[in-house]
């Protein structure tokens, strides 16, 4: 037979259900009201670190495997979309010229 938990007495435990307009639930923690502490073990497959030799860090560091930015393409000019024909002064300076923030070009 199962130990009942603690509470008070049933005519008291009614009235303070129909006091509250629903049954309580006591915040006290029962052992067989909780789960076990032994869940099942993952079965998860080794990975390149379960080895037992040759499992130095250096090999697995992400870090060192990082290069600086190759360069594509150096000294290239903007270039102006519009008919080759056309040569618009206002547009040539544009393309050589150094443009600045907030500054309208004249």
């Amino acid at each position: 037979m199962a130990v009942a938990h603690r509470d008070i007495s049933p005519l008291l435990q009614k009235i303070r259900n129909f006091l509250l307009g629903r049954e309580l639930k006591l915040a006290l923690r029962f052992s067989d009201e909780m789960s076990t502490r032994s869940p099942p073990l993952p079965k998860l497959p080794g990975g390149p670190s379960h080895k037992l030799y040759q499992n130095y860090y250096v090999n697995r560091d992400g870090r060192r495997e990082v290069n600086p930015p190759v360069v594509l393409v150096e000294n290239m000019r903007r270039k102006v979309i519009g008919s080759a024909e056309r040569k618009d002064r206002s547009l040539h300076r544009l393309e050589l010229g150094k443009v600045t923030p907030g500054k309208q070009a004249s």
